[in-house]
């Protein structure tokens, strides 16, 4: 009998449109693969067993089935985006209980490219922070058991490196998708503004948070961006070659690289000269004054989603988060800090087509209740693991993570690609580059007799 656990989304949705496997078996295998292991890594809030085998049947019974881009496909979704019948907890115990009437307009497009939606995925608490942990469940890195996940996208990367779904639906305000990407060994990209629809909790985040994807491949990130963003316009052009700029400096001052993640990226721009493109050592001209603006719309963000919510329900660490995010909130809605960081930047994009970068300053947190420990205690955790991400969601600009290697654990490394507006498609073909010279193990070896 053929496995489809551990196939790429691309190569289940081309089996099930050929009727070389069908729906419910595909999501069967993978159903039963979510209940041996998430004991152990802890991905899932909610998995709808019942319901995914009865969704499955019916994309089988499609009369569109031989069209589907995503045909039969398994898909675990992060629990702050709608899944109709299901109740959308983001992490917290502030949250009602309530099934939503309606899908999310991405989920929805996932089902109408024949995806099953099979679970919602845990995150931290309103999805604040970089370590996934809370009320509902801890997700840990299949690759390393004893670190989180990452987050805020946690649960859907460690639902993805685990081969219990072959993509996932994710989001990312501060680098929630690329954190636990990096840390899991995925691909993923943030796209630029307007891509894909947001409509992440109240106001995305003032416009910072973006929906994507999380795979284990170029090409699956690629077809799932595409189908989440309704066109085809992210499919690559393979020809040409471009001006590359390597960074290893962090954006958030007095936060040091680890050898590991700039080794990463010094050999991934080897690599990419081998590959023909010009390649040279840049920085960008990141202000002092990044980290004051990083903290206040992160802070700010969890203020304008916290407010609804009784507080004696909420974590200390957030409610500290959304106390100290109240002053700045109008500040940050007029959107000035984030304009002149983008005009201070154009000159370096219009000079370097791609900036290239480590993923992650160090390996991730150990997985602990980090959502019990103090707010700075969490910051500072934060901030000395994941500086790297968060300038390119107040640019509003397109950010790729990519596996590039493996740290002194044994746990994935990674590196980041960012690009100017609309660049989606070249970080795409550069990371498909990177994939055929120097491919990745696609799965963390938890359960290799049975997968």
């Amino acid at each position: 009998m053929t496995s489809w656990v551990g196939r790429t989304a691309a190569e289940i949705a081309a089996a099930v449109r050929e009727k070389q496997a069908t729906p419910r078996e595909v999501v069967a295998e993978h159903l039963a693969r979510v209940e041996r292991l998430d004991g152990r890594v802890g991905a899932f809030r909610v998995v709808r067993a019942e319901a995914a085998l009865a969704e499955a049947d019916e994309v089988a019974a499609r009369a569109d089935l031989a069209e589907l881009p995503l045909a039969g496909v398994p898909v675990a979704v992060k629990d702050n985006l709608a899944v109709r019948g299901e109740s959308k907890r983001i992490g917290s115990a502030a949250t009602p209980d309530t099934p939503a009437g309606d899908d999310h307009v991405t989920v929805a497009r996932l089902r109408a490219a024949g995806a099953v939606v099979v679970g919602l995925t845990n995150v931290p608490e309103l999805c604040v922070f970089g370590t996934t942990e809370g009320v509902h469940g801890t997700a840990r890195n299949p690759w390393d058991t004893s670190r989180t996940a990452g987050g805020s996208s946690g649960g859907s990367a460690a639902a993805v490196a685990a081969g219990m779904v072959p993509i996932a639906l994710g989001n990312d305000g501060m680098g929630s998708l690329r954190i636990p990407a990096a840390n899991c060994g995925l691909v993923t990209i943030k796209p630029g503004t307007g891509v894909v629809p947001a409509g992440v909790s109240d106001g995305d985040w003032f416009g910072m948070s973006e929906n994507g994807p999380l795979a284990t491949t170029v090409e699956d990130a690629r077809l799932m961006l595409s189908v989440l963003a309704g066109t085809d316009a992210v499919r690559p052009d393979a020809a040409g070659t471009h001006r590359i700029a390597v960074s290893l400096r962090s954006p958030i001052a007095g936060v040091a690289i680890s050898k590991p993640y700039a080794t990463a990226a010094r050999e991934a721009a080897g690599l990419l000269i081998k590959a023909g493109h010009q390649v040279r050592r840049a920085d960008p001209p990141y202000p002092m004054s990044l980290g004051v603006t990083s903290l206040t719309h992160w802070t700010a963000g969890t203020a304008v989603d916290a407010r609804d919510f009784d507080p004696r329900l909420l974590t200390r660490r957030t409610r500290v988060h959304a106390a100290v995010g109240r002053r700045f909130v109008d500040r940050v809605r007029d959107g000035a800090s984030r304009e002149e960081l983008r005009r201070r930047l154009e000159p370096f994009f219009a000079e370097y087509d791609v900036l290239l970068t480590p993923a992650l300053a160090r390996r991730s947190p150990r997985s602990a209740p980090w959502h019990e420990r103090g707010w700075l205690r969490n910051v500072m955790a934060n901030t000395n693991y994941s500086p790297m991400t968060p300038p390119w969601n107040l640019t509003g600009w397109p950010a790729m993570s990519v596996p590039f290697g493996t740290l002194p654990s044994g746990a994935p490394s990674a590196v980041q690609l960012v690009g100017r507006p609309g660049s989606e498609a070249v970080l795409l073909c550069l990371a498909e580059q990177i994939e055929r010279l120097r491919p990745w193990q696609r799965t963390a070896p938890l359960d290799q007799a049975s997968s």
